[in-house]
């Protein structure tokens, strides 16, 4: 394999007119891509509300997260098929069909008649959408990246390609933004009523300049090349994963890149956004603000540890990023605690909250989809403490008894809802955590409903209380963990796979570590809390899957920034 080491001139020189161009086109339809898909798991709670009106609200939400879990998981498969087909018949064209199948998908959710005026069908057609917008999604980022590193000059593929990494998170911050634009001009009667849609709706206006702009790209100057000399691949699924020597790095990528990767963006951007509105219960618009400004400050250090990485390389950055983030995710997230609410903090620290159970009885209560039941007493005292933000730990009780919640000196009986008929299925639940809630409330917890003006909430926009300015110093720091492992880990990707299996090479590992292992990264957590007592346990995840990718990517994962990608191994 031949090696192309650009000389200084090349590194520095401007970019010309034409590569601003692609990096513009491939950027702005990324963008719109992952509006689209965000704007789903913003307003779940919402959408449940419409299609899925006919269920009790526990169900009607669990419905509303399989539809949302629906585009995460079928992500993979896309990523074969649009894979395989830009690897045989152009970059250009097909991920010129995933923005168009990405954005009349987003349209149609935003028209799309609710349950109650058109029955079963609603929900049926807005899973398949959900489903048809996870697979465009899968297509779209290998098409982009490969078609913008296949562009760029050598020693500047770093910066290049770091463009693409912008435009999930600002994907992210647009649909956030338009959320709370039209929230406030609607009100929160109308916007639940009607107004969720206008975001969807407004979707059809960039897909029309997205399909413009990308109408006027050429393909791909690496992929013209190949195609000229008649070497692109005829069957690339089985060159890329049937055969050792590309499928090796396929593995490694995963493994070594893209598993931490995916864990440290999920971390510092949903994870986060999730641990302050339902771990320590900051109302929506502050904790969106929040986030919205840690995005806001520092999304530019995609752009700086791509460039940077041309010069020092992408391993030592990407590696660097998960080390730091597993060393101090800890102390950043209880001083998230600490400052967001410091009364549930300090309750935390001084209260000693104890379940008593029988162990046999207790589960492991892993939940992605929102579809399993716990019923035992001692599932249901644990996810009862789990959801009020309580530090507990478990302690073994008598065979067969029914679990116990020790809140200092006083003891509250929790149920078996098997066991529940009747009125008793209503009246019991109710019961029993109205008991919890007033003896944690007696014990120094904040109860729900309960003003508690410890806890942060922002005036507007621009709030400049030490308390908020605090929050957002810690979020962007997350965020630029963030930059750090995504930055360059698109030309990492491309320079691992030869021109002709490179979109479906790159593609799989990439979605399967961003779709299950960062997609799961929220149920995991709660899950790893609700069994430990230990509000801050769920980050283990993030931190293990971090350390193993540094580990095996630090042995493993080859150095290619010099690497000449317009070469190709011999078959």
């Amino acid at each position: 394999m031949s090696i192309a080491v650009p000389a200084p001139a090349e590194r520095a020189r401007p970019m010309t007119r034409e590569e601003k161009r692609v990096i513009l086109a491939s950027s702005a339809g990324t963008i719109f891509e992952w509006y689209d898909f965000y704007l789903y798991g913003s307003l779940a709670a919402i959408i449940g509300a419409q299609f899925f009106s006919s269920f009790p609200e526990a169900t009607r939400n669990v419905f509303a997260l399989l539809a949302f879990a629906a585009g995460f998981l079928v992500r993979p498969f896309g990523a074969l098929f649009f894979g395989r087909l830009g690897d045989m018949v152009g970059r250009k064209y097909t991920f010129l069909m995933t923005i168009l199948i990405m954005g009349v998908s987003t349209f149609v959710v935003g028209c799309l008649p609710t349950y109650e005026q058109i029955g079963w069908v609603a929900p049926v057609t807005l899973i398949a959408l959900r489903m048809l917008q996870g697979l465009a999604l899968g297509g779209e980022y290998g098409g982009a990246v490969v078609y913008v590193a296949e562009h760029a000059p050598p020693g500047r593929r770093g910066y290049f390609t770091s463009w693409i990494q912008t435009t999930a998170t600002l994907g992210l911050l647009l649909s956030l933004m338009v959320i709370l634009g039209v929230r406030s001009w609607t009100g929160e009667a109308d916007f639940a009523k009607w107004g969720w849609r206008i975001p969807f709706l407004l979707s059809i206006f960039l897909l029309a300049i997205s399909v413009w702009i990308r109408m006027q790209m050429e393909e791909s100057p690496a992929f013209t090349k190949m195609k000229d000399e008649g070497k692109q691949s005829k069957a690339p699924l089985s060159k890329a994963f049937g055969q050792w020597k590309n499928a090796k790095f396929a593995v490694i990528a995963l493994l070594g890149l893209v598993a931490g990767q995916a864990v440290v963006w999920y971390t510092g951007q949903f994870y986060a956004l999730f641990f302050l509105q339902s771990i320590l219960r900051v109302d929506m618009f502050t904790a969106n603000v929040l986030i919205a400004w840690s995005l806001i400050l520092g999304t530019a250090g995609f752009v700086i540890f791509g460039s940077l990485s041309d010069r020092i390389g992408r391993k030592p950055i990407i590696l660097a990023g998960m080390l730091l983030a597993a060393i101090t995710y800890f102390p950043v997230f209880k001083y998230i605690s600490e400052t967001a609410n410091p009364m549930l903090f300090k309750a935390q620290q001084n209260t000693k909250v104890t379940v008593l159970a029988d162990m046999d009885e207790c589960s492991f209560q892993f939940n992605p989809t929102g579809t399993s039941k716990f019923t035992s007493s001692c599932d249901i005292a644990k996810a009862t403490l789990a959801r009020s933000s309580v530090n507990y730990s478990v302690e073994q009780g008598t065979k067969g008894q029914t679990a116990k919640i020790r809140i200092g000196d006083k003891e509250v009986a929790a149920y078996d809802a098997g066991k529940l008929t009747g009125d008793e299925a209503k009246n019991v639940p109710a019961a029993f955590t109205k008991s919890v809630n007033d003896t944690l409330g007696a014990a120094g917890y904040p109860v729900a409903g309960v003003k508690n003006d410890t806890i942060v909430k922002m005036s507007g926009f621009f709030d400049l209380r030490a308390q908020t300015l605090g929050l957002i110093a810690v979020l962007t720091y997350l965020v630029v963990l963030v930059t750090m492992v995504y930055g360059p880990i698109a030309a990492a990707l491309v320079e691992l796979f030869p021109t002709r299996i490179r979109y479906t090479g790159m593609s799989l590992p990439y979605h399967i570590g961003n779709g299950w292992f960062g997609g799961l990264m929220p149920a995991t957590a709660f899950a790893m809390i609700a069994q430990t007592g230990d509000t801050y346990f769920g980050l283990w995840y993030p931190i293990v899957i971090a350390t193993g990718c540094f580990v095996i990517g630090l042995i493993f994962v080859p150095e290619n920034k010099d690497k000449d990608i317009f070469a190709e191994e011999k078959a």
